[in-house]
């Protein structure tokens, strides 16, 4: 094979190399944009997490303000309908009393 022969056949496979690294470096960019957006993305995987946190915590504090409403339902029923409730709350919160009783306060 002459020199020419030799010379093309070279550039020949250095071109086709040259094509392959472009091509898998251009491979290698794309799975590295789409890993990083699956990770830190908008919707990605870390606001994912943090979001299934938030919920939790908020469903946690919905479980939480409706057994206080409950008990809050019950005290007001309780107020309505039963009249030594309501005696009894006018007593302890709001220090009421009836005509002609003492109260008698001491320290521990």
């Amino acid at each position: 094979m002459d020199s020419s022969g030799y010379r093309l056949r070279k550039q020949v496979v250095s071109e086709i190399r040259r094509r392959k690294l472009i091509f898998l470096t251009g491979i290698f960019l794309c799975f590295l944009y789409l890993f990083i957006s699956i990770l830190f993305g908008d919707m990605g995987f870390l606001k994912y997490r943090d979001l299934h946190k938030k919920k939790i915590y908020l469903e946690t504090q919905i479980r939480e303000f409706e057994q206080d409403n409950k008990q809050l339902r019950s005290q007001v029923q309780l107020i309505k309908e039963d009249p030594y409730y309501k005696e009894k709350h006018a007593r302890e919160d709001y220090g009421l009393v009836k005509p002609g009783e003492l109260i008698i306060q001491y320290d521990r």
